[in-house]
């Protein structure tokens, strides 16, 4: 049969196709009521969080008084990211100064760009390796997926070099201004962080080489899917780097792992949410979600290893070996983490 807009060698909606080059293009394709085999991925109900239980209210920061408070705001909401970190690994960022309106051009330009045609996209498909300055597609790695995920995605390089497709009109222009807005954050962020492991605040900045490391600015679009029980946008996983910060539309799905449970993130409007433990993104029948995330992490060819000082504080040996971080990056990308922690292959 000949090949059909967004998938290749497909008999029908239903049985799925040989080779997906977009889930949007088969969710508008017309007549797809159920999810295709390909597709199947089941989660257990019973892991999910009670929404009303306080123990899963997740932690909000208000980054304001961690640059403008006064002495005694700033040693407060130090304490609170500190308990956000160790209970947490992930927080709701409010007040952070990033305008909103940068925030929704950013959403708005991901859009435009996932409604181009397969055809006027396919030029920054990229290669197999996971670095490349430009990368669109679908699912996670179509080569090596067991089951395919109800995604499509761009990812560019955002630093220390800017990169960025040339269309849609003012997705260039869009995606500065954000990356650029998000890494101010993520850099007093960090100092924060720092701080709250009773280090200088640019001990982990000046370790990692942070003014050449690396940030990615990473869409995800999730179509609406028939059967939302029955399909996956991102399975669970962590993110590789020093930090990730994230934005969505009004639609939610993020879940965050906390206490053996999936608790939903509800986001507040213009508010970022960090991420660092194992979360997923599940997928709704109502309406389109589009997420952003920007990892933040060392140089590429920084060797990142456990803190020797931390170590020494603790009187305990290193767990992990050392690796170069675009090593790591490659290892969890690769077929040997699919669907597995990569914090395993380095474990000592």
């Amino acid at each position: 049969m000949a090949p059909t807009s967004g998938l290749e060698v497909v008999e029908s909606p239903q049985t799925q196709a040989t080779k997906v080059t977009s889930i949007k293009v088969l969710t508008e394709s017309g007549g797809l009521a159920s999810v295709p085999s390909e597709y199947t991925f089941t989660t257990n109900p019973n892991d999910q969080a009670d929404s009303n239980d306080p123990e899963h209210s997740i932690p909000v920061i208000d980054f304001s008084l961690l640059t403008s408070g006064s002495p005694d705001q700033r040693s407060t909401i130090i304490h609170e990211l500190r308990k956000a970190c160790e209970e947490w690994g992930f927080f709701m960022l409010i007040n952070h100064g990033v305008p909103e309106s940068v925030m929704k051009e950013m959403i708005n330009a991901c859009e435009t760009f996932f409604n181009l045609s397969d055809e006027e996209k396919k030029e920054f498909r990229g290669t197999k390796d996971v670095l490349d300055p430009i990368k669109c597609g679908t699912s996670f790695d179509v080569a090596i997926d067991k089951v395919f995920l109800w995604r499509d995605f761009i990812k560019v390089r955002s630093h220390p070099q800017f990169y960025s497709p040339h269309k849609p009109i003012g997705f260039s222009e869009a995606a500065l201004e954000f990356s650029q807005r998000t890494r101010e954050v993520a850099t007093e962020l960090l100092k924060a962080i720092s701080e709250t492991l009773d280090l200088d605040f640019d001990y982990i900045a000046d370790t990692m080489n942070w003014e050449q490391g690396l940030q990615l600015l990473a869409a995800n679009y999730y179509p609406t899917c028939p059967e939302p029980d029955r399909a996956i946008g991102i399975p669970a996983h962590t993110d590789h780097g020093l930090l990730t910060l994230l934005i969505q539309n009004e639609m939610g799905g993020l879940q965050v792992q906390h206490k053996g449970k999936w608790v939903n993130w509800n986001a507040m409007p213009n508010a970022f949410v960090y991420k660092s433990v194992r979360h997923r993104a599940v997928v709704n029948n109502r309406a389109t979600r589009i997420s952003i995330a920007v990892p933040h992490g060392p140089a590429i060819d920084k060797v990142v290893m456990p803190s020797p000082v931390l170590c020494e504080r603790e009187g305990r040996a290193p767990a992990y070996v050392g690796m170069p971080y675009k090593d790591y990056i490659q290892l969890q990308q690769s077929s040997k983490s699919y669907m597995k922690s990569c914090l395993d292959h380095i474990r000592i």
